[in-house]
Formats: C-alpha cells, sequence, structure tokens
C-alpha cells in the first residue's frame, strides 16, 4: 500500500453542522492528496473499517469529528491482535463540537487546514493512556475523569448540539447541583491523596471540556500524566471554575496537582468514569501510561 496514502474515517454526526464524505474528497483533490474515505454508520462499523485498513497494511489514519471519534479509532487500533506498525500514524481533521485535543498543539480549526496538515505532515510520537476498571480495559487520548466531570460529559450528551462547546459548561453546572462528593483515595506513582473530593482528573492533553484550559502543564511526549483532586466544599467551584477556563487554577486551595505514569484512583462504586467525552462505566480504576505509543500529525 502506498506510505503517503490516507484511511479516512467521517463521523457525519460530529459538530453542529456535519461534514460528508464528499466535504472531505474536496478538500483531498485540492490538496493533491490520496485516500479511502468512509462515512461511519456506527462505533462497531468504524471498528470494522479500521480492523480491514490494518489488514490490508494502511499506516495512515484520519479522523473527521471530535474527541470521541478519535477516543473509538484509537481503541480500535490498539485492540487489533497484530503487532503494530512503528509508522502507523493519528490525524484528527476537527469537526466535533469539542475537538480538544488538538488544542494542544494550537491548530487551526476547520477542514481545509485539518487536510493541509496532512499533505507534509510533522509527526510527534506521543503517549496515550489506559485505564482498567469494571468496564475492561480502554485507551484514550486526551484525558480521564472520575467524579463530577465525567457526570457533566454525560449530562452534555444530551443537550443540544446547537449550544456547541457551551453545552459542557452548561452540563457542568447542572451536574454540580446533583453530585455529591465523598471520601476517596487516589495514588499516583509514590504520592498519595485521601480525603473528600468530587473529581479527578488524569490528563494527557492541556485542554477539555469544551476548551478548558485543565491541564495548562501537560505534555503529551513525557511519559506521564498530569493529575488533579479537586476537593472542598461544592461551593468553591464557582472560584474554581472560571480559573479552570483560564488555565489559573493549579493554585487554588481546592486544587491538589500531581504528575505519574501508574495511578490507582478508589471511588465510591456509583460514581462515573469518562476518557476523551466518552462515557465508561463508573467505580474505582487502574490507570496507566503508554509512553510513545503512536504518531500523531502536529
Amino acid at each position: 500500500m502506498n506510505p503517503s496514502e490516507w484511511s479516512v474515517v467521517v463521523n457525519p454526526q460530529a459538530g453542529r453542522r456535519g461534514t460528508t464524505a464528499e466535504d472531505v474528497q474536496a478538500a483531498f483533490a485540492a490538496h493533491g492528496l490520496s485516500g479511502t474515505v468512509v462515512t461511519t454508520r456506527s462505533v462497531e462499523h468504524l471498528q470494522s473499517i479500521v480492523t480491514d485498513e490494518m489488514a490490508r497494511g494502511t499506516q495512515n489514519f484520519a479522523v473527521v469529528g471530535g474527541d470521541g471519534t478519535a477516543h473509538h479509532t484509537l481503541n480500535a487500533i490498539f485492540s487489533q491482535d497484530m503487532p503494530l506498525d512503528p509508522n502507523l500514524t493519528l490525524s484528527i481533521i476537527p469537526a466535533g463540537s469539542g475537538s480538544d485535543f488538538i488544542r494542544t498543539f494550537g491548530h487551526d480549526r476547520g477542514l481545509d487546514a485539518g487536510v493541509a496538515r496532512l499533505r507534509d505532515p510533522d509527526r510527534y510520537r506521543i503517549d496515550i493512556g489506559t485505564v482498567t476498571g469494571s468496564f475492561g480495559q480502554i485507551y484514550f487520548l486526551n484525558a480521564l475523569n472520575v467524579g463530577v466531570a465525567a457526570a457533566s460529559a454525560a449530562m452534555a450528551q444530551r443537550l443540544p448540539r446547537s449550544l456547541g462547546p457551551r453545552r459542557y459548561a452548561v452540563a457542568f453546572w447542572v451536574a454540580l447541583s446533583r453530585f455529591t462528593q465523598a471520601n476517596i483515595e487516589a495514588s499516583i506513582d509514590r504520592h498519595r491523596f485521601e480525603g473528600e473530593a468530587i473529581n479527578v482528573v488524569v490528563a494527557n492533553g492541556q485542554f477539555f471540556g469544551g476548551g478548558m484550559n485543565v491541564a495548562p502543564r501537560a505534555t503529551l511526549t513525557d511519559g506521564l500524566f498530569d493529575v488533579q483532586v479537586f476537593h472542598g466544599p461544592r461551593r468553591r467551584a464557582f472560584t474554581v471554575m472560571p480559573r479552570v477556563v483560564r488555565g489559573s487554577h493549579l493554585s487554588h486551595t481546592s486544587v491538589r496537582r500531581y504528575i505519574g505514569s501508574d495511578i490507582t484512583i478508589a471511588v465510591p462504586d456509583d460514581w462515573p468514569v469518562e476518557a476523551d467525552g466518552e462515557i465508561l462505566g463508573t467505580g474505582s480504576v487502574h490507570v496507566a501510561t503508554i509512553a510513545s505509543a503512536i504518531n500523531f500529525v502536529a
């Protein structure tokens, strides 16, 4: 197979207006690129596309969608019962309402800008994460939340897409009013937190929740996660959250920050867990990094 050819997975539901395969094919033609463009019908269909493409030797995958589409593509790649090609590359052409992962790279948004990056791509070897819980083992690209932020991600999925990134902020305040903090335990390498908390963030990238700069010190190539425990009374959210948007919250008394590669989070069985905006399940989890796991176009 031509090593410069791309397999493009299009999520027609991503974003407010959606993107069609025809739109993508036109952009590829305009930039002199070649590839197969397939519109996904479901998560299972996406998985079958990736499986078929990898079997025929595909090295380059581009996702037209948001963080959720990239999340499912990543899991399809890493769930294959075959050794991964060291040249395998992933790219995100942002079309989702969040598309937060690529904000870490400062990319221009939009279909044309995303396709243009594939013409002469800069590839970075980036870390990914794996989380294991009652739901099994899942891979993630950007960030994982256990607690109220996961509850707000579930709430955001039920809000109108016409709200765009604002639906994440709306969902958080609704979820907060219904969520009860609890005693938790978190171990991050040699560090340990015990006490009442309302959320634990395990971040690989810097941005999530519709553009909030939650982990301004996170990097994608150091083999470490940026872990933050949000604790203290719920009313402190009114002073913490405006600072989270700007990335100036790390000095707040309600935030404990750690870095590490091996994390265990013990929480009540009904606490929700999400990764890359996708709801995984509930309860305690173990999280680990896979350093330098995949090439990413940046």
